[in-house]
């Protein structure tokens, strides 16, 4: 489903060469339109708090250094890598690759340390199971994580300009790379999701240990289980993890001022502004494990406010041109938004109910 959401949203780049956050700002009123800017900052701002205090919390572990120093150290390496990305954006796009691969580096050797039951993952891979609500809503939230409303907008500028069509051949032939562009990404993506699932299936519910619930808690129980290593490449996943995020949601709010409000930014000031809630987290020691929780809460309430505009948008013949989507693709878009759509109420239900 985020992968035909992602493809979608950079067809609509390829198309109009306009991101959604532009044809929001054409398309609705202005007081819509002022609605939804601020919606998807605040989007934006709880992605952060994701990324900024699994890196924190990755320091902390680490280093043995207080919340509030580690957050510090956060902030400092995100500025670094985002002046290093100013450079150019292949920079910042070599920087996040560098990233992702320690992240899968990282449940690589973890996978091989816990040795799991390879025929249950075989099956469950394609046989899903849930038991209970709290399976359910734990599969909402990953849903919820990946198909974001900052990640929507973002792959819906990535296409606009960086390579110009002249044609509706040339815009169909990079449509279809960027379809293998955006399934590759995805999929590194989903292998990852998987393997965090199974390090903590294998590690702690394989030995009956289910009341593992922060992050903490995780890397104290690791190192009697799996060793020392174990911990310290946990730990090493939160931190590249966590300075990936901040630093691609730092770009995507800056695509967001412009697109919206046509207005522009130093990017540090807006890594400032957007660090603002994650510290306010660590400074009033709230629990950090369950701010993450909230964070995709908020994400649930401003993810049908950039599917539903991108189903108009690409289903435009007047916008879309040749590229509009057919009959059968406006089916399944319409569907697969349902279905998040559905999940996302469902988690946001399920955690109220259960403050």
């Amino acid at each position: 489903m985020a992968s035909f959401v992602q493809v979608l949203a950079a067809k609509l780049g390829i198309a109009t060469r306009k991101n959604l956050a532009e044809h929001c700002a054409d398309q609705f009123s202005k007081p819509i339109s002022f609605g939804l800017w601020i919606a998807m900052e605040v989007a934006a701002m709880a992605s952060d708090i994701t990324g900024f205090i699994g890196a924190t919390v990755g320091f902390n572990l680490l280093f043995g250094i207080p919340l509030w120093s580690a957050g510090l150290l956060t902030g400092v390496v995100t500025f670094i890598i985002l002046w290093f990305g100013g450079r150019g954006f292949r920079s910042l796009e070599a920087t996040i690759a560098v990233l992702v691969g320690i992240i899968s580096l990282c449940y690589l050797i973890e996978i091989v340390l816990v040795k799991p039951r390879w025929g249950d993952v075989l099956t469950h891979a394609i046989v899903p199971q849930f038991r209970g609500t709290g399976s359910l809503v734990l599969a909402a939230g990953i849903v919820g994580a990946t198909v974001t409303p900052y990640a929507i907008i973002l792959h819906s500028s990535l296409t606009q300009g960086r390579v110009v069509t002249q044609d509706d051949i040339q815009s169909k032939r990079l449509f279809r790379f960027e379809i293998v562009d955006v399934v590759v990404a995805m999929g590194v993506a989903s292998l990852v999701n998987i393997a965090m699932l199974v390090m903590a299936a294998g590690t702690f519910h394989q030995r009956g240990m289910n009341n593992i619930g922060t992050l903490e808690q995780a890397y104290k129980t690791l190192q009697p289980l799996l060793g020392q290593a174990a911990t310290w490449v946990f730990a090493v996943s939160l931190v590249a993890s966590g300075l990936s995020s901040a630093t691609v949601v730092t770009q995507a709010g800056q695509i967001i001022l412009k697109g919206f409000l046509n207005r522009q930014i130093p990017i540090w000031l807006r890594r400032l502004i957007t660090m603002v809630p994650s510290f306010a987290i660590i400074l009033t020691r709230l629990d950090p494990t369950r701010s993450l929780v909230i964070s995709q809460v908020v994400l649930s309430f401003s993810l049908p406010l950039t599917l539903v505009p991108l189903v108009m948008f690409t289903g435009r013949k007047n916008l879309m041109g040749n590229l509009v989507n057919t009959t059968t693709t406006k089916t399944l878009i319409v569907f697969v938004t349902a279905v998040i759509i559905a999940l996302n109420a469902f988690l946001l239900y399920d955690t109220l109910m259960h403050r």
